[in-house]
């Protein structure tokens, strides 16, 4: 089968969440399938001949990233439209255009579009037959759901019913959807009316990417990984400093904290032994050599990777029940899940006092990436999807660019 693969994200080197999967998916797609990777790129030093990516793609092909602008008239213009106003502001025609040659050029059987940002160019795709890829709907279920009052309440609302119209019509067009979590399927279903096929393909790991990292956990060092271009993680450190950390500093005085990835230049709360990083190519090191991996995360959706990746390097994780929504994890087995910020402290803290307690959850939540989130198992059912799609599908019912 040959498959046209559209990506926000290009992913290579495989250094955040979006990128891990979808490198994953495009490795384990390569060993019964044909790719042609078409992908949005935002860094110049891109590297188009990395052999890593021509052992896996026949074709790539990348497109200048075009970032959403909150005060450009566009987005001013989509506060009157019947869609996000991301949808609106962040459409690039150069995208569409380099859509078009590739399926007037090139036989595609389907086209795999990662996440409702790619699925937008539908009018390009004539009829060839559609997956969309990861969709994710909990970040704006949950801002609505727990809006604080009446003018957010309002906001989110109008926001999550603008979603819900754009992805109805996507899947009505669509032969299929997929989704990382059983809680973002439910969401689908009771939210958006359409009988599109939903398939819960969860985020995983590949042990063998894991195995090479020999490293030893530094005394009383915490890691939190994560961009703070998404809010969650911004949120989720915010509540740590301001409520968390400095109950852990109490009991540990020498406790420190590493905050990896891009910070977008937001303010943090002052606290001393905090170091922040910055974006890092390669965070795998620096979670081995950490005692806990924190996943405070209290709003958004999907699943975590940071689990998925500090559980593989043997990093014991404290998370909040939100950060372990949709994992089948067990608090105090494979995990500790605490709330409020003294429970989260405490969880923190016991595992950096207590050897043995750390030894029992490393152990028992390796077992569990690599036999229920281990991409080796996970990649023939999504296979086994796309191989079941039907060759043809109906024309869409609307023209994206002219929302």
């Amino acid at each position: 089968m040959k498959i046209l693969f559209l990506s926000n994200w290009y992913p290579f080197p495989p250094n955040n969440g979006s990128k891990l999967r979808i490198n994953n998916l495009l490795r384990g797609l390569s060993t019964k399938h044909e790719i042609t990777l078409l992908s949005f790129t935002d860094r110049s030093e891109t590297d188009l001949d990395a052999q890593e990516i021509h052992s896996i793609c026949q074709n790539v092909q990348v497109v200048k990233y075009k970032p959403f602008r909150s005060n450009s008239l566009n987005a001013y213009l989509g506060y009157l439209s019947l869609y996000p106003r991301s949808v609106v502001d962040g459409f690039s025609k150069e995208m569409q255009s380099c859509i078009e040659r590739q399926i007037e050029t090139q036989s595609y059987d389907l086209i795999i579009a990662s996440q409702t940002s790619m699925a937008r160019y539908c009018q390009a795709f004539h009829n060839i037959p559609i997956l969309i890829e990861e969709v994710e709907v909990g970040v704006l279920f949950d801002r609505f759901n727990q809006a604080s009052s009446t003018w957010h309440r309002f906001r989110y609302g109008l926001t999550w019913f603008k979603f819900r119209n754009y992805l109805a019509r996507l899947l009505r067009s669509s032969a299929a959807c997929t989704v990382v979590s059983e809680q973002e399927k439910q969401i689908i279903i009771q939210n958006v009316p359409c009988h599109t096929p939903v398939e819960v393909i969860p985020n995983c790991i590949d042990p063998s990417d894991y195995q090479e990292i020999n490293e030893y956990p530094q005394p009383n060092t915490i890691i939190f990984t994560g961009s703070f271009r998404y809010h969650a993680n911004y949120d989720a450190m915010i509540w740590f400093l301001t409520d968390v950390f400095p109950i852990i500093q109490v009991d540990i005085p020498d406790a420190n904290l590493v905050i990896t990835g891009d910070h977008a230049g937001l303010p943090l709360p002052s606290s001393k032994g905090v170091k922040l990083t910055g974006f890092v190519d390669d965070i795998r090191h620096l979670v081995a050599r950490s005692s806990v991996s924190v996943a405070p995360i209290r709003i958004g959706g999907g699943t975590r990777l940071k689990i998925l990746e500090a559980m593989a390097l043997r990093t014991p994780v404290v998370s909040t029940p939100k950060g372990a929504e949709g994992l089948e994890v067990t608090d105090g087995k494979n995990i500790l899940i605490a709330d409020s910020p003294a429970q989260y402290a405490k969880a923190v803290c016991c595992l950096l006092h207590d050897p043995e307690l750390r030894n029992q959850i490393v152990d028992n939540a390796y077992q569990l990436v690599t036999e229920k989130y281990n991409w080796s198992v996970v990649i023939p059912r999504f296979l086994k999807l796309i191989e079941n799609i039907p060759p043809k599908r109906q024309s869409y019912e609307y023209e994206p660019d002219t929302i």
